[in-house]
């Protein structure tokens, strides 16, 4: 990923690992440090070392690993990630309202104690639920996109940009997510500013930093990055979300109507400002 697309008011992301990065994560979201430690392995694969994470606290000398060489959960880990997972289901389900810490002990096969020895309350694991899943989701797009090369179409790379953004933000579950904390956006106001700054804000600002290396490069014609991210972004979201959030998930597009939607999109967005 081009090292622009990462940056950060304060901080130059894009020089930084992928675990670190998840660090500035915790501390911006309060995350549990088992969660990001998870996602840090998730992102971490065969690609690097689990020393990265030892380095930056995630994990201890002694720490065990599996034989991949990514760190073994313990006890306490693996039923932490059960309840997360069964109260993940159940809120989705069931709604915030609709959903009781009995019903998440149930799934998980854990006793209502354990889940609020690892969760003082279900406004806490709502919580974590939201955070984890936008910041999953986000990392998923900026992460997968390659750095964009003097020899590349930038007409194709933004379709690629514009196919990995629709087809990660437009699955069941987090366009219930999306539902359930619009739903809940009273009681929990907080929790539609993350998903707004993990999810579209974030998408812009990478659009922004990526849109201004590329006008610098002369491959673009722009005189506010931000505003022509903001062109971009709703030519190849607007439609598809609005229809899949108000219609239901049965409206998700089959994957060649969402990349003939996409090319449609990004043919607009290079007819305003592509150099001719």
């Amino acid at each position: 990923m081009n090292k622009a697309v990462g940056e950060h008011p304060a901080n130059s992301l894009g020089e930084l690992s992928k675990p670190m990065y998840l660090l500035i994560i915790l501390n911006q979201t309060r995350l549990s440090s088992t969660v990001c430690q998870r996602h840090a392995l998730d992102l971490i694969g065969n690609h690097g070392s689990v020393n990265e994470l030892r380095a930056i606290g995630f994990m201890t000398k002694t720490d065990s690993l599996h034989p991949s060489g990514t760190a073994e959960l313990s006890r306490s880990e693996r039923k932490h990630r059960a309840i997360l997972d069964a109260a993940t289901e159940v809120f989705l389900q069931n709604g915030y309202l609709g959903t009781n810490m009995d019903d998440i002990a149930a799934r998980s096969a854990v006793s209502k104690q354990t889940v609020y020895k690892h969760f003082e309350s279900k406004e806490a694991l709502f919580v974590e639920i939201v955070t984890s899943m936008v910041s999953v989701a986000g990392d998923r797009v900026h992460n997968q996109i390659p750095e964009f090369r003097d020899s590349d179409d930038l007409a194709a790379y933004l379709l690629n940009y514009a196919c990995q953004q629709l087809t990660v933000v437009l699955t069941p579950r987090l366009m219930q997510l999306r539902r359930l904390v619009i739903g809940e956006v009273s009681r929990f106001p907080e929790l539609a500013q993350v998903l707004y700054e993990r999810g579209p804000k974030r998408a812009m600002a990478m659009l922004t930093a990526t849109f201004t290396v590329l006008a610098e490069r002369s491959l673009l014609e722009i005189e506010d990055p931000s505003v022509a991210a903001s062109h971009f972004n709703w030519l190849i979201m607007a439609e598809p979300v609005n229809q899949v959030m108000l219609l239901g998930d049965g409206a998700i597009p089959e994957p060649e109507e969402l990349r003939l939607h996409a090319a449609q999109g990004v043919r607009v967005f290079m007819a305003a400002y592509g150099r001719t």
